[in-house]
């Protein structure tokens, strides 16, 4: 009894385990078909999963000093190009403006001024050269009668008392001719200095127009308008609070430029070109698929941007394989486009072989 059942587990020990050769076969098996997908899919893809969603991001600025008087908008809601988002109080800038209109105001009054100056200065030029060409009638008169006396006096005609008085008339006549000149010469340099104040008074309304300009913008600047369409966010201001000129009141994170920026490494770059077509995965919305094209690439890589890039040259080097930032435009209808934020994760499969 004991001798058979010895016989027969030393016939069990000798039967052969056909399970662990399935197993392995099958695992090589499945290895196999993995390994040759593996190689057909990156024969034909450059994936990354290091990329994220980009957009452009507007922050609004305040161009004038004031205290904000109203705000039309809540954060993080959305607002269209050119709609009026906040006030700041413009009392101060409806007097000054008020103030640059009276100076041009008084400067125009000037202005009429020195044209009735002008009309004045120019009737006494008229009126100097009437002078002028009357003292030259009286001068040419006694002239003659100077020289008629002359003759006459020689053979006693006339006596010499009347000659010297013909003499004086000319040198009377003489002077009263040159003081005409005169006071017309001056009548006429009257005329163009008036002339020339007038131009200076009109320089000085051009000047004063400027200043009501540039009144008039300062007062537009207290209507903070949306720069974009796009969804406000990180609000800074409250009504009441004062804000100076230069200082950041919120941001707009444009709704129209929403992109991909994919950062593969050097070593990729060969096999990326414009224009080719990417499977996009987004990691905080699994079933969503989107795709999109390769548009442009970084003129740098990201380690020359950095606050510190490296240098070589300083000592040790360790050789690092370098990233590229690579824009990736998305072609997605816009009930995606509005789920997508800027930062949120993404991963990317660059079409290299249809």
């Amino acid at each position: 009894m004991a001798k058979a059942q010895e016989t027969q587990e030393n016939e069990t020990k000798k039967k052969p385990n056909k399970v662990l050769p399935i197993i392995l076969g099958t695992i090589l098996v499945i290895g196999v078909i993995f390994g040759i997908k593996e190689y057909i899919y990156y024969g034909k893809h450059v994936d990354t999963d290091d990329a994220q969603i980009d957009g452009d991001i507007s922050p609004v600025v305040a161009r004038v000093g004031g205290y904000v008087d109203s705000i039309y908008f809540q954060e993080n809601t959305h607002v269209n190009k050119g709609q009026v988002l906040l006030k700041i109080d413009d009392r101060d800038y409806k007097v000054r403006l008020e103030q640059a209109e009276a100076a041009v105001t008084g400067a125009s009054a000037n202005i009429n001024v020195g044209q009735s100056q002008i009309y004045a200065t120019a009737a006494n030029s008229s009126s100097a050269r009437a002078q002028v060409e009357s003292a030259a009638a009286r001068l040419d008169k006694t002239q003659k009668d100077y020289q008629r006396y002359a003759n006459l006096v020689k053979d006693g005609s006339v006596t010499q008392q009347q000659f010297d008085q013909a003499k004086a008339d000319l040198d009377v006549a003489q002077a009263t001719y040159k003081a005409a000149q005169d006071q017309y010469k001056a009548a006429q340099e009257q005329v163009g200095a008036t002339k020339s104040q007038l131009n200076v008074t009109h320089t000085g309304v051009s000047q004063k127009q400027v200043d009501v300009d540039y009144a008039k913008l300062q007062l537009s600047y207290t209507i903070v308008r949306s720069p974009s369409s796009g969804i406000t966010s990180k609000k800074n201001v409250q009504v009441g609070q004062l804000v100076q000129a230069g200082q950041t009141l919120f941001s707009i994170v444009n709704d129209s430029s929403i992109y991909i920026t994919a950062n593969f490494k050097e070593t990729q770059l060969d096999k990326i070109h414009g224009g080719q077509k990417v499977d996009i995965d987004v990691d905080g919305y699994p079933e969503m698929k989107l795709h999109g094209i390769v548009y442009n690439f970084s003129p740098a890589t990201g380690a020359k941007f950095s606050l510190l890039p490296p240098d070589n040259a300083t000592g040790n080097f360790v050789k690092v394989v370098q990233r590229v930032p690579v824009k990736i435009k998305i072609e997605a209808p816009k009930e995606d486009m509005d789920k997508l934020r800027p930062g949120m994760s993404v991963s990317v499969s660059v079409i290299i072989k249809s």
